[in-house]
């Protein structure tokens, strides 16, 4: 087994580790056959079954995308208000559960072994995380989330927040500190701990039973510990195929989102209209530019574009802190990061809440969001972080990532509230965010008001776009290796085919209803996949409780 796994490009275990001993084989259930003068090496039926659904699914809403956007408009709030407890009630045991390993002696455990070393170095490490788990969600909401928290007029306030503006559209003086304190802090609360705990459990278990299990590059893996040697059998085919779907529609939701917001910013730069048919061109034009960096694979595709994504977000981060008023803003950062350490437990209750508004609407959508996200980046991080130690992996991957968030948001959603406050009735972002609630333009409309408006909105398009591509080859990758049976060099072709379909499921959803049936889409499969996770982190726990008992064994030995 150690052998099949190192010929598909996965280390086997370094040093001290617990290799299981199973007669699985990667590939053993695999099809291989020639399409012309191509290879396919596909799992049977994980493959057939996730895209033989993508296809039906496709077909349903480019057949009917009068009746798919009326269900999706059905899906989306029946979710939400009925099953709001369960999506907070889970993202608050996943925070819980990667902190108590981070203080636990099982933090000691390393990945791939006592002997195994890093891959990456932190730059390139942090580069590929950030951009495959954050990026277009951080161009989209950046500026609306902090906004429209602060001066919604629809009853969404978190916790009951003051509102700002009177009913003329003036300012409250003595409401203005408390609306902002509860913007920022109800917009960090989405983006910083619980996501990237969601990212964190996949991870740190996909990590952990092939690095230092010796299994394949597969979600099943993860739990072995249930399952044994039925994982390799329909239990398993389920879980994978249920991953594959939730990846499929979550990634396909961004890059929606991505295109919505390429095409608001080109319509505001230089008049091209904002439309439907413009956003499935711009889908079609970038999926194809991200079929060149999928053939190139993780080191020539993902990682160069992950680091140029990087370079370009920290100047745009850097202008638009500057150019607002770096004081103000960094001050920004720390009422913050602040009250999201003050408000996080109240944000968290899952019960017994009357912001139904900011719960149903937003927190929940988020939670499926990230769930539905964590199989693609949870893979794609376990890909990248061989070597660290499980304390290390979690410290990186919740705090560092978490207090990134926080300043962007404290930036670009400070900056824009600065901008609401200079000019409360006539603002570019509250004439757009609030007023009439148009969230694709709201980074435009913030740039307009600083200076070089067209030289950095045209940057910020290039970042949306770039961030499209890294996300749609990086899903492409993680989805071929799933549905390839946990091999991680599949022919190409398959990666072509599944970075494709990201494509036509985006294109199906935004004709199928637009924003609504995105993220109806996410809510839907991200609840079954919520369910996996909550075993995952079980299955975790089983697999660092024999890694440590096993070290302290080896070393009782020695020291005899």
């Amino acid at each position: 087994m150690a052998e099949d796994v190192e010929d598909q490009g996965i280390p086997t275990p370094e040093g001290a580790a617990e290799i299981i001993e199973t007669d699985y084989e990667i590939g053993q259930d695999n099809i291989q056959a020639k399409l012309g003068p191509f290879g396919l090496d596909i799992h049977n039926p994980v493959f057939l079954i996730s895209g033989l659904s993508a296809i039906i699914f496709v077909a349903y809403a480019l057949i009917a995308p009068g009746q798919a956007a009326e269900f999706f408009g059905w899906l989306r709030p029946t979710l939400t208000s009925n099953f709001d407890w369960f999506f907070l009630s889970s993202a608050n045991i996943f925070v819980l559960f990667c902190l108590f390993l981070i203080v636990s002696p099982w933090g000691s455990v390393r990945l791939g072994g006592s002997d195994a070393r890093p891959d990456f170095g932190y730059l390139g490490w942090f580069s590929m995380l950030f951009a495959a788990g954050m990026g277009i969600g951080l161009m989209f909401f950046g500026v609306l989330e902090p906004v429209y928290y602060f001066g919604t007029p629809w009853g969404d306030e978190p916790l009951g927040a003051v509102r700002p503006f009177a009913e003329d559209g003036t300012l409250i003086a003595a409401n203005i500190e408390e609306a902002r304190r509860m913007a920022l802090a109800a917009t960090s609360y989405h983006w910083a701990l619980h996501p990237w705990a969601i990212y964190g459990v996949v991870a740190l278990a996909l990590a952990l039973f092939t690095y230092n299990k010796g299994l394949p590059l597969s979600i099943r893996s993860a739990f072995y510990p249930l399952l044994g040697e039925r994982v390799w059998g329909w239990w398993g085919h389920v879980i994978d195929i249920i991953a594959v779907l939730a990846t499929l529609f979550g990634l396909a939701t961004s890059l929606g989102i991505g295109a919505q917001q390429a095409n608001a910013g080109l319509e505001f730069v230089y008049g091209v209209p904002n439309s439907v048919n413009v956003q499935v061109l711009l889908i079609i034009g970038i999926t194809s530019v991200a079929l060149i960096s999928v053939v190139r694979g993780l080191e020539g595709g993902v990682k160069v574009l992950s680091e140029i994504n990087m370079v370009i977000a920290a100047v745009l981060l850097l202008f638009v802190l500057f150019a607002a008023g770096a004081g103000t803003i960094l001050v920004e950062f720390f009422v913050g990061l602040g009250s999201y350490v003050r408000e996080i437990v109240p944000l968290s209750i899952p019960f017994g809440r009357e912001d139904t508004g900011y719960v149903q609407g937003w927190t929940s959508f988020y939670w499926a969001w990230w769930i539905s996200w964590s199989p693609f980046v949870g893979m794609f991080i376990a890909r990248i972080s061989r070597g660290r130690t499980v304390r290390e992996f979690l410290i990186c991957v919740l705090i560092v990532p978490s207090l990134v968030c926080v300043l962007w948001m404290a930036v670009f959603g400070g900056a824009a509230i600065e901008q609401v406050l200079s000019d409360p009735i006539g603002s570019a972002v509250k004439a757009n965010v609030i007023d009439s609630y148009h969230p694709e333009i709201s980074l435009f409309a913030l740039l307009e008001s600083l200076p070089m408006a067209a030289i950095t909105s045209t940057i910020g398009i290039i970042l949306v776009i770039v961030f499209f591509v890294t996300s749609s080859d990086s899903g492409s990758l993680v989805i071929d290796t799933i549905t390839s049976g946990g091999k991680v060099n599949a022919p190409v072709p398959q990666r072509v085919f599944w970075a494709t379909f990201e494509g036509l499921v985006a294109i199906a959803l935004l004709l199928g209803g637009g924003l609504v049936s995105l993220q109806a889409m996410v809510i839907s499969i991200g609840m079954p996949f919520t369910v996996i996770l909550l075993l995952m982190c079980w299955a975790i726990l089983q697999g660092l409780r024999n890694e440590k008992r096993n070290a302290w064994l080896r070393s009782e030995k020695r020291s005899a």
